[in-house]
């Protein structure tokens, strides 16, 4: 990143349409990119849950109930891992087991009203944070910068 305003980075001297530039460019992206969603994904209060169990929570909120079995899968984890982070976040009142209703041998998972309400706060905080460093970084000009990139980025990232 910029050390003064008048240094502008890596990325703006690699800006070509060649395919060695659009390379170098992908890569000063992820050496941005990569430590601001680690950042962020770090940012935990010593009460918040694990970057694991929220990861939890956010697939369940976002794709509905699942069990134990596919969440393993979806977060390309061991089921006796998923099976120890159920087990956390239903001891805090944030997901509910109950029987499938199409096949009671297996049993959902799911997100309580708890478990949503707790994903909205760590989310609410990582966005209080991340406002704070945009407005306390960048001066309004670099803000419109930012605010002009983030259509290219939502297209670079549909296409990934």
């Amino acid at each position: 990143m910029a050390d003064s305003p008048d240094q502008t980075g890596p990325a703006s001297t690699t800006a070509t349409a060649s395919p060695e530039g659009a390379a170098e460019l992908a890569a000063d992206l992820r050496a941005c990119l990569g430590p601001l969603v680690r950042r962020l994904r770090q940012l935990k209060p010593d009460d918040e849950l694990t970057l694991s169990q929220t990861s939890v929570l956010a697939r369940l909120d976002r794709e509905g109930p699942a069990t134990s079995a596919e969440l393993a899968a979806g977060e390309r984890i061991r089921p006796q891992s998923m099976g120890a982070i159920v087990s956390a976040l239903g001891e805090h009142g944030m997901v509910a087991r109950s029987a499938d209703p199409t096949d009671g041998r297996r049993v959902l998972i799911s997100l309580t009203e708890a478990g949503r309400e707790r994903l909205r706060g760590t989310r609410a905080e990582r966005g209080r944070r991340l406002t704070e460093a945009i407005a306390e970084e960048l001066s309004p000009e670099e803000q419109r910068q930012l605010a002009a990139a983030i259509p290219l980025l939502e297209r670079i990232t549909r296409r990934v």
